[in-house]
């Protein structure tokens, strides 16, 4: 690939785990890289922007132990985006922010490869008007939650609250409420988990509590209400947010979220429903009135429905 070319580019490493060797290297790319598509990973391959131990490897190859294999990705690449008549909740919206109530199971924001059917492709449809601060792949977008936790996201309407809503964000005066089901019974109704937070080693897509090299996370907790000695409806805040905090935190405390699909073992429920994990509540003084608002929304059906279940 041409030097040039190169250096337009950024990259993203990764080196092989013993328990991946033998894995193809498109198959390989995807797994660890879930918000883009293997179509787009397989032209990136044949378009020669993956190396493999410095060499270009076809999509087939079987990658083995120790391989180092970087990827270059065309540095502020617009995408094509299609406003899409995806039903959106929206729970308030003035000149300056929409709040929306976002569905389980929808992506935020676009990525190479996957760019249909997320929230941006919605607010897209259904607000015209929206900041640009993030550029054209992510309009809006102040924050985001996770593609299978449902609930409040705040989307800016112009760059100036785009500003002021991520300064707030940044000076941690946005407070962030959850509330989820955990496996167990907890020792302590309330408390707070201070930790670092990294990439887990061994394995990319998920995020762990680590030693060194991590980022501070702090997450406050209140338990709600306890089911039949196995479960605990769980309230919590944000005090910094870090990738899957709260789902990593949980879980590091031996109480993992149920139905989480990355972390925790033996956190099935005996009911069909998705990861138990919700938005509750969002908290700010808002770019209009300067004054403190808060937002609150439903617990989503599904998550009602193991509810009530429980209860009986």
């Amino acid at each position: 690939m041409d030097e040039n070319k190169l250096s337009l580019l950024e990259n993203q490493e990764f080196i092989v785990n013993i328990e991946d060797a033998g894995t193809r290297l498109d198959k390989y790319l995807a797994l660890n890289m879930p918000d883009v598509s293997r179509n787009y990973i397989q032209d990136l391959i044949k378009e020669g922007y993956v190396f493999v131990n410095d060499k270009n490897e076809k999509p087939s190859y079987k990658i083995e132990n120790n391989d180092q294999i970087i990827i270059y990705f065309k540095e502020n690449e617009d995408l094509e985006i299609i406003p899409q008549n995806i039903p959106l909740d929206i729970i308030y919206q003035d000149e300056n922010y929409a709040i929306i109530n976002k569905a389980p199971g929808m992506v935020v924001h676009i990525s190479p490869g996957h760019n249909k059917d997320t929230l941006v492709n919605a607010i897209l449809y259904h607000i015209k008007d929206l900041s640009g601060i993030n550029g054209v792949n992510r309009p809006g977008i102040v924050h985001r939650i996770d593609k299978d936790t449902s609930g409040l996201i705040v989307i800016a309407k112009n760059d100036n609250s785009h500003r002021f809503l991520q300064d707030l964000l940044k000076n941690h005066e946005i407070k962030r409420t959850y509330i989820c089901l955990c496996r167990g019974i907890f020792e302590s109704r309330k408390g707070i988990i201070k930790t670092l937070i990294g990439r887990d080693p061994k394995n990319r897509l998920k995020m762990a509590v680590v030693n060194e090299n991590g980022k501070e996370a702090i997450t406050e907790f209140e338990v709600l209400k306890t089911f039949n000695d196995k479960y605990s409806l769980v309230k919590c805040n944000l005090q910094t947010g870090r990738t899957h905090q709260i789902r990593v935190h949980m879980n590091f405390i031996k109480h993992p979220i149920i139905n989480d699909p990355l972390y925790g073992d033996n956190n099935k429920i005996d009911y069909d429903c998705k990861q138990l994990l919700h938005a509750y509540n969002l908290e700010f003084i808002s770019p209009t009135t300067n004054k403190l608002v808060s937002y609150s929304c439903d617990l989503p059906k599904h998550f009602k429905e193991v509810l009530d279940k429980l209860e009986k």
